[in-house]
């Protein structure tokens, strides 16, 4: 029993949290049809109790369990407990949309619930195994929500198209880590680091494994030139499905990265960080430019998203710790800002409405003055306009960039940021300055939605005005390491 404990213990927020799932998934066929809200109700409490588990057991120090397969460290609780967060906020936003478009089911919420235990598995990976499993948990569940809104054609079409590419990305994730393991004889990250820096691996095998394996990340994070299902699926599935898609995975997007190529090829940063380089350069033009053609709003956020990512690889390009607790800030932020983005889209749809082109928006300050200055401070930080925390998020990565002697990769993101606000700015000119097509007044289903989303845009001025804090506690989670 001595041992037992120990073994098990920095794995206990996800053994409960399968636990709770499995009482959901079983409860929710009893409870759907008197008490419609009730697996709502659990999930969120579900959260609560893992966010509670890994606070009062927050790691100090780096932890290595399940024979070296799984780790718990401050680097990961942090992500965790941001990963909680977010998914709190998205399932929010998500019951009132469900409700009002008529397919309200707690397969929605127990899905929602094995994607965050495939989040926290990869947070937590410490071989490319586990790194597997949790990337196909996290994947499998996103794609049986995409189609979960089975009578609708673009929803069960999007499901496809993440699927089928998502399988041949994953195929060369898979053959990039046979090539890497071939060339090592380990899977463990630490390990491979180890047999790599002592240069007894095949150079040519290791340079051929990492090009598929950044394919693979390149792929699950969205970038150019593998961003293809990106438009099509935020555009395709339910709003309320895009908005967890295009938040928490991303995440767990960042510490799959960190993992695989901080911790597990640091000794092959030549050959990995001028990919990224390409990469990133490219989500940001591709993104920047596309989205100025977009008149859909979801499709518009894909692409800004596939800027964004571009700006997230910055700080990992420095390859510092300085640089990667930067694009670890970035992606939090990220998150944080595209649940308000696409809450703000749930918060105005309604039955038969999905408010989710620009033209919706028309004469928003007329309608509703209050979410159309939400709506501006949302897009602001987005743009990284000062004083939102979107500018400073902007900022620490081309910082980053610019220490590990990248000037011209930052005067080529900051043009890319200017670009970038031009298709904010028109979403902008339509609430303030277009007349309404209907100007009566537009109130949410939900008065909850009206604070939820209000919390969210009020938090991205507070991390603006003190972004301090945030920045430390990812430096210091990853100083630790």
């Amino acid at each position: 029993m001595n041992f037992v404990i120990p073994a098990f213990a920095p794995a206990i927020p996800e053994m409960a949290l399968l636990a709770l799932i499995s009482f959901i998934l079983v409860a929710d066929t009893f409870w759907s049809k008197r008490y419609q809200f009730a697996t709502y109700y659990a999930t969120q409490i579900s959260l609560v109790v893992v966010g509670y588990l890994i606070l009062s057991s927050f790691a100090t120090t780096q932890i290595i369990t399940f024979d070296g397969s799984f780790v718990r460290d401050s680097f990961a609780d942090i992500l965790k407990l941001f990963t909680i967060a977010i998914s709190m906020g998205i399932f929010l936003f998500s019951r009132e949309y469900l409700v009002q478009h008529k397919f309200f089911s707690g397969e929605y919420f127990v899905l929602g619930l094995f994607g965050v235990l495939g989040m926290f598995v990869m947070i937590s990976a410490h071989n490319m195994i586990t790194m597997y499993l949790g990337l196909e948990i996290m994947s499998l569940a996103m794609i049986a929500m995409i189609a979960l809104r089975r009578d609708c054609a673009h929803a069960v079409e999007a499901a496809l198209k993440y699927f089928i590419l998502g399988a041949l990305a994953t195929g060369m994730l898979l053959y990039g880590f046979s090539m890497i393991y071939g060339a090592t004889g380990s899977i463990t990250f630490p390990e491979m680091a180890e047999i790599i820096a002592s240069g007894q691996a095949d150079s040519v095998v290791l340079s051929f494994g990492v090009v598929f394996v950044v394919i693979g990340l390149a792929f699950k994070l969205g970038a150019v030139p593998f961003h293809m299902w990106v438009p099509d699926v935020y555009h395709g599935a339910p709003t309320a499905v895009t908005l967890y898609i295009g938040t928490a995975p991303k995440i767990a997007g960042f510490a799959m990265l960190y993992r695989l190529l901080a911790e597990g090829m640091p000794g092959l940063i030549e050959d990995w960080q001028s990919l990224i380089i390409m990469i990133s350069i490219l989500s940001m033009v591709i993104g920047s430019i596309v989205a100025i053609a977009q008149d859909n709003l979801k499709r518009l956020l894909a692409y800004s998203g596939i800027g964004h990512i571009g700006f997230l690889l910055l700080g990992v390009i420095a390859a510092t710790p300085e640089g990667y607790s930067a694009s670890m800030f970035y992606v939090i932020i990220y998150a944080i800002t595209s649940v308000a983005g696409f809450g703000m889209i749930v918060t105005l749809s309604r039955t038969g409405k999905e408010f989710d082109l620009i033209s919706d928006f028309k004469g928003l300050n007329v309608r509703n003055p209050w979410l159309a200055v939400m709506m501006l401070i949302i897009l602001f930080s987005m743009a990284g306009i000062p004083p939102f925390v979107g500018f400073w998020a902007k900022i620490v990565v081309i910082e980053e960039v610019v220490k590990a002697g990248f000037t011209w990769l930052a005067v080529l993101a900051v043009i890319m940021a200017v670009i970038s606000a031009f298709y904010y700015l028109k979403v902008v000119k339509a609430m303030y300055f277009d007349k309404p097509e209907d100007d009566s007044p537009l109130e949410p289903v939900s008065p909850s939605l009206t604070w939820a989303v209000s919390f969210t845009a009020i938090l991205l001025v507070v991390l603006g005005l003190l972004p301090s804090s945030l920045i430390d506690l990812c430096y210091h989670s990853l100083k630790a390491l």
